[in-house]
């Protein structure tokens, strides 16, 4: 017997539902959201949901009108989804039998919006239950939209289509698997290429967009049909519907990263196609995707030549497509001055903890291994739309209501638009194309960059940077005219000019500041350093905003030419401390970090110093534990304290004190959360900048001063670090373990005592079965800090490796030998396990012939350093022990004493220890070798030579 609900619930839930989406009694919503909570305890709840959701007319018990009972639907849907989400597990099979079905008929109903509710409920059963545990809704839903008996309504094709896209979007790996000889692809691909002939436009639309689901991802079913799918789009090329044209352009770009061979035979046609669609700027989105193709095919290695004789049709219409439309220029056009203005909330772009605590084999203690900061600006690349086929199950199906959404004015500049994508192709050709580009680009540029309209005007501007990287060479004897003129548009009248004029400025900062004559970069260099440091404190805050950007940029490019100028920049960087709303101080903190960066020490000076200090203090006072600017802040704090050194010693006692305060609450919080899942997980980036900036202040200060603070903190120091590195974030145990190794470098004696507590947990770090599948990447980066801090306490504390050193030596060994493991990673275990044999030769060197020749592949690798010097010297000892395991790789080891031979001119102290012991290993091996001097004939002539002469054999 089917289910029936009982009147009296019933009537109850529906007027909880209906006032749970009441915006005009505030307090009845949070009674009907308390008694909904209260509602999932009942075991049918999720059939009353269902029964309610998929009546077309409102029971009679409920006396509603339709619109109050279509707001009771809506919301019955979203719980149900929400509850099968949650609790699947826990829904009675009886409830199930009940909701499948009911849940595919409302994919009749007339309202669309009920449709994709019924969509996201399908595929929420789905993702939770899997495939097989609904194994006949693939075959209805295709069935629905076949519509083979010619009995299914327009709109029951048009909820199953949608519905169908749902589910393989989130399934598009399991619809590949084989079910007992089956893969449901076979049967889904070549329908979905059916439907895409499918009279209904939006059938056509959604067939396409689903099959471009499946194209990343090769499926065997896809790969066997492409030729058909060519033809198929071919044949779609011309659709009438502007979706399905979209759909298209989409899937065209999509088969260049899979199948390039398959474009290049129809590039002449698809080039006149995407020129065409891109023009038509009345659909922006269909434009949009037109313009995918160029920068697809401009950053394809191979594809990308088969463009070049297009170019004198591809460029111009890019550079049309870079001009602000009409709508955002009503937007944008006479922007006020708002510099005054404090921030909203919902203006101010999430900030995201970087972890600067990679250490890399061969780079000085405290060095980055991360790359340079991109250049800021003006955003060229995707930020806002996923790429067509990411899987992001977060974002909102259609028909879900977003709580958040903006009121649709939209800032252009904050979205991936055709402006953006044509610039960043415009980009990426120039950097293939090199000249060919800018040839077509400039007589462009000498037509509009003095256009009296401001919007073409500040696309010339736009255009003239987007080449700035692919066309320096061919730019360059134009520039001396170019940067003066765009130094006079920092003062055009219309904000949106200045603010891409900084950019552009930036990107040709490189230029000016690497002039070799004097006098030319007085002209051009400081010019356009004071106009950009000017615009910094702009009347308005977006060109403040790129102005600091672009100021960024040329620090990254002007380096130590910065240095004579130190004083003044830091002067300007203070009065906008003391003008910035929140928004803007993110990139000034940038700004700062990288001046420290490139030039060191000469923050040091008193008069440096004591400007720019007070400044960053008072940022550090005003902002609260719980803000996310605290992780650029404390970012920017760790360089700053690096360049200082010593001289940072006056404040870093209160921020010392402040992050272990702030790592000891974030881990109480966390601990918490896991006792009591009521509560919120505390946000991991403040232990990650927070350890960081330990790591900075430690490495900064004499080491009396650091060891004063570490040895004073509470709770004890150390003890929060142990907890740190057993943290379930990748990214808070690759900062604890770059903190462990600064403290073996700098605290080494305030360390000792608690070896016996943290070598454990590194131990079992270094165990490479713990890296997940799904984070390899970071967690590789965990473990190559792990073996790099191994190393410094073995330099360090040798004679407390003792009772570790056999395990120690096991775990290091696998990741060298393990072939999956990055570079990187070696260099660091080899490193380790170097100085790991110095610390514990006797019980390394019967194991030397099973690592020996990897150790000397991974250390030909490494710079020369102290950390390859200290590896070096413990190897050597131990093949002092055990001479006859490298028969091997005698040779390898050779060539490598022979070419350390410029290490030892002139002396220094550490080629008095490596020295001596290269030369006693060399006449071990004299003694031992009969024909020695034939064995040394082996090598190469440069090294036989150097062999002779450093150590007279």
């Amino acid at each position: 017997m089917t289910w029936q609900p009982q009147e009296e619930p019933m009537r109850q839930l529906a007027g909880y539902l209906k006032d749970s989406l009441s915006g005009h009694d505030p307090n009845a919503q949070k009674q009907a959201s308390l008694m909904l909570t209260q509602a999932k305890a009942s075991p049918d709840v999720n059939n009353y949901l269902t029964y309610l959701f998929t009546s077309r007319e409102a029971p009679s018990a409920l006396k509603l009108g339709l619109e109050d009972f279509h707001s009771v639907r809506s919301a019955a849907a979203m719980m149900l989804k929400n509850d099968i989400r949650a609790s699947y597990d826990n829904i009675p099979e009886a409830s199930l039998s009940y909701i499948r079905p009911s849940i595919l008929l409302c994919l009749q109903d007339s309202n669309s919006q009920i449709r994709n509710f019924a969509g996201n409920v399908i595929t929420e059963i789905v993702r939770q239950g899997g495939i097989l545990g609904w194994q006949q809704l693939i075959p209805e839903l295709l069935g629905m939209v076949g519509n083979d008996d010619g009995s299914v309504r327009v709109e029951t094709q048009e909820g199953a289509m949608g519905a169908l896209v749902k589910v393989c979007e989130d399934n598009k790996s399991l619809l590949d698997k084989d079910y007992q000889g089956q893969r449901p692809l076979n049967v889904i691909i070549p329908k979905l290429l059916d439907f895409t002939v499918n009279p209904v436009p939006k059938v056509r639309a959604l067939a396409l967009s689903t099959i471009n689901i499946f194209i990343p991802q090769r499926p065997q079913a896809l790969m066997a049909t492409l030729d058909a799918l060519l033809s198929r789009l071919f044949q779609l090329a011309n659709d009438p519907s502007g979706d399905v044209r979209r759909n298209v352009c989409r899937a065209f770009v999509l088969i260049v990263d899979i199948r390039p061979d398959k474009i290049v035979p129809h590039m002449e046609g698809l080039v006149e196609y995407m020129v065409t669609q891109q023009r038509k700027t009345d659909d922006q989105e269909l434009a949009l995707d037109a313009a995918e193709f160029w920068l697809c095919v401009g950053e394809h290695d191979t594809l990308s030549p088969s463009l070049g004789p297009y170019l004198p049709k591809v460029v111009p219409v890019l550079l049309e497509s870079m001009v602000y439309s009409e709508e955002d220029v009503v937007l944008l056009g006479g922007g006020e001055d708002d510099a005054e203005q404090e921030d909203k909330a919902e203006d101010i772009k999430p900030q995201f903890a970087k972890s600067k605590g990679i250490r890399v084999a061969g780079q000085s203690n405290g060095e980055d291994g991360n790359d340079a900061k991109g250049a800021n600006g003006v955003e060229m690349t995707q930020t806002s739309s996923p790429k067509i086929g990411d899987d992001d199950s977060d974002e909102l199906s259609e028909g879900e209501i977003d709580e958040y959404g903006d009121d649709g004015d939209e800032d252009p500049e904050d979205r991936w638009n055709l402006r953006k994508c044509s610039a960043a192709a415009l980009d990426v050709l120039s950097s293939v194309f090199n000249g060919r580009v800018f040839e077509v680009t400039l007589p462009y540029l000498k037509q509009n960059l003095r256009h009296a309209e401001w919007p073409q005007r500040e696309a010339a501007v736009l255009a003239l940077g987007a080449v700035a990287a692919g066309c320096m060479n061919v730019v360059t004897p134009h520039l001396p005219e170019l940067v003066p003129y765009l130094i006079t548009l920092l003062n055009d009248p219309e904000p949106v000019v200045r603010q891409i004029t900084c950019w552009t400025l930036g990107r040709y900062s490189g230029w000016a500041a690497k002039l070799p004559d004097a006098t030319d970069k007085s002209k051009y260099f400081e010019p356009m350093m004071e106009g950009i440091l000017t615009k910094m404190l702009d009347n308005n805050k977006r060109v403040q905003e790129a102005a600091a950007s672009a100021f960024a940029n040329l620090e990254e490019k002007a380096t130590h030419e910065l240095m004579p100028y130190c004083e003044p920049i830091v002067q300007q960087f203070v009065r906008c401390f003391g003008r910035y709303k929140d928004r803007n101080m993110f990139i000034l903190y940038d700004c700062v970090q990288t001046l420290a960066e490139h030039v060191g020490p000469l923050l040091a000076k008193p008069e440096i110093a004591n400007t720019l200090m007070p400044a960053l203090i008072q940022r550090w006072n005003k902002v609260s534990d719980q803000s996310r600017e605290l992780f650029p802040l404390l970012e920017c704090l760790s360089y700053v304290a690096t360049a200082m050194g010593s001289v940072f010693f006056p404040y870093a006692g209160p921020l010392f004190a402040r992050c272990i305060r702030i790592v000891h609450q974030n881990l109480g919080e966390y601990l918490a959360a896991v006792q009591n899942t009521a509560l919120d997980k505390p946000d991991k980036d403040f232990l990650v900048t927070s350890l960081d900036l330990l790591s900075a202040i430690i490495q900064a200060l004499e080491a009396s001063k650091s060891a004063e603070l570490v040895s004073s903190a509470q709770p004890r120091f150390f003890d929060l670090l142990a907890f740190c590195m057993e943290d379930p974030s990748n990214d808070v145990r690759q900062s604890s373990y770059a903190l462990l190794g600064d403290c073996a470098i700098y605290v080494s004696a305030q360390l000792q005592p608690f070896l016996p507590s943290l070598m454990p947990i590194v131990l079992k770090q270094l165990d490479l079965d713990k890296v997940l599948e799904e984070q390899i990447q970071t967690g590789f980066s965990v473990v190559n800090n792990a073996c790099w801090s191994c190393g410094e306490v073995c330099f360090k504390q040798p004679e407390a490796m003792e009772p570790y050193a056999e395990e120690l030596y096991q775990r290091l060994r696998s990741i060298l030998l393990n072939p999956e493991v990055p570079e990187s990673v070696h260099e660091n275990a080899a490193i380790a396990l170097g100085r790991l044999s110095k610390a514990s030769p006797y019980k390394l060197a019967p194991h030397l012939g099973d690592f020996a020749e990897t150790f000397l592949d991974s250390m030909d690798r490494v710079d020369w350093t102290e950390e390859k010097d200290s590896a070096y010297e413990g190897f050597t000892v131990i093949v002092a022990l055990n001479p006859r395991a490298l028969e091997a790789c005698l040779r390898k080891y050779f060539e490598a004493i022979a070419r350390y031979k410029h290490v030892f001119h002139p002396q220094t102290p550490r080629s008095e220890k490596l020295k001596p012991l290269f030369y006693h290993s060399l006449l071990g091996y004299k003694g031992m070798i009969p024909d020695f001097a034939g064995f040394l004939s082996r090598l190469d002539l440069g090294d036989q030579q150097a062999i002779r002469q450093t150590y007279e054999i």
